[in-house]
């Protein structure tokens, strides 16, 4: 089983990527209108919302599901999952431009990418302002630094790749995951990114620059598969340059975002003067609840109501929810909850249920399941599921199917 799942928030500088990070966690990471605002990498927590167990057995009152980690409430589950916001990328990075280097090491680790862009055209390929630039610029060198990045590690080392494949007898698979392993891929990634490019790849020691190339693109969508987060959505400039993404892009998962609208009404509802509620368009006032909301002045009422008719009603929301979604739906990633009483669905003792909460690869074996959550130097016994079932280590997870799970582990021998 591999480690905890990261998410890494890319884009070039002043794109809103520091934005974004802050509005899906807690983090306080800088932010600015200015190049390079973000040196070192952030790295936080953010909260994947999904809907919790709890609801389907009538248990999702308040009193009952408080989990370990994130929190519950209505029955909307918010699970913990790991954020990366990286330096701003520029172009020609991969040759050490900017924070390029630094860059694209920090990215190593990360297991899909949210990439931030300013669709407003307010700002620069290097994150300047400006007016009127072309987004879909940025979307395009992203994409190549990265590539060339990996490319230019490979060619440096080509000869001796080749050399190595032949004397050893090799397969393509396995020469390739030991040069992509410094990137944290897995030979099934390799093994379907080479499916990606069919019959006709031909020996190794055969290829050339294109057929290189070739390669590289397709490992990228295995291990970098990308959100595109389209942001400042709001701005008067943004519907044109939308359209133009979504018409070349139509195989890109996008979601239109305005991070700095999310941190204001966060902010606003924390300190008791809105009732908003995340992922949605709904946002309550004093006016609509003069109980329990405090006032506001006339210019943030006047904000809130341009916010209503730009943002909420027009979209549907503010998109950082949905964007956090869309990366976890790309990674294919759905929660499985582990109770020690399957009949109760507490953790053994108390009331509450439903504690533990982990986000796994849809089709995990429940046996892999078991071994990551519980380390690798326990035998477990037996696993079973709602009812007492028992579940073969080999059945896989899904939403609804194996997705609760108890574990009974075999006692260890004495010595």
């Amino acid at each position: 089983m591999p480690r905890d799942p990261l998410i890494g928030i890319v884009g070039k500088p002043s794109s809103g990527k520091s934005t974004l990070l802050n509005s899906l966690t807690d983090a306080n990471a800088a932010v600015g209108a200015f190049p390079f605002c973000t040196i070192e990498p952030n790295q936080a927590t953010g909260y994947l919302e999904v809907p919790c167990a709890c609801s389907r057995f009538g248990k999702d009152k308040e009193a009952l599901c408080k989990p370990n980690y994130g929190w519950c409430t209505g029955g909307k589950r918010h699970v913990p999952i790991m954020l990366l916001d990286v330096a701003g990328l520029v172009p020609g990075a991969h040759s050490g431009r900017g924070l390029g280097n630094k860059f694209l090491d920090d990215l190593r680790h990360a297991d899909a990418l949210i990439h931030v862009v300013d669709v407003s055209g307010t700002t620069d390929a290097e994150g300047k302002n400006t007016r009127g630039y072309d987004p879909i610029n940025d979307i395009e060198w992203l994409q190549d630094e990265i590539r060339l990045w990996i490319e230019g590690n490979l060619k440096k080392r080509w000869g001796s790749i080749v050399r190595r494949h032949t004397a050893t007898k090799s397969s393509i698979v396995d020469t390739l995951q030991t040069q992509f392993g410094g990137y944290s891929s897995q030979t099934w990634m390799v093994q379907k990114a080479l499916d990606r490019l069919g019959s006709g790849i031909g020996p190794l020691e055969q290829w050339d620059d294109e057929m290189i190339t070739r390669v590289v693109k397709a490992f990228m969508m295995e291990k970098f598969p990308t959100v595109l987060a389209l942001n400042k959505m709001d701005h008067a400039d943004a519907d044109k340059n939308v359209s133009k993404i979504m018409l070349k892009y139509p195989n890109v998962k996008s979601v239109l975002t305005s991070a700095l609208t999310e941190i204001f009404l966060r902010k606003l509802n924390k300190q008791g003067f809105v009732h908003y509620e995340e992922g949605t368009e709904f946002v309550d006032t004093c006016e609509d609840d003069p109980v329990n909301l405090k006032p506001l002045d006339e210019k943030v009422l006047s904000r809130i109501e341009d916010i209503r008719d730009l943002v909420l009603y027009r979209f549907g929301s503010t998109g950082v929810v949905q964007v956090l979604q869309a990366a976890a739906d790309i990674l294919q990633l759905v929660p499985v909850y582990t109770v020690k009483n399957i009949q109760s669905f507490t953790g053994g003792n108390g009331t509450n249920v439903f504690r533990d909460c982990f986000l796994v690869k849809r089709g995990t074996p429940a046996g892999s399941v078991a071994r990551y959550i519980l380390g690798t130097e326990v035998t477990i016994a037996a696993i079973e599921t709602v009812g007492g079932v028992r579940v073969s280590e080999d059945a896989p997870v899904d939403v609804k199917q194996n997705d609760i799970l108890c574990f009974k582990i075999a006692p260890r021998a004495k010595t």
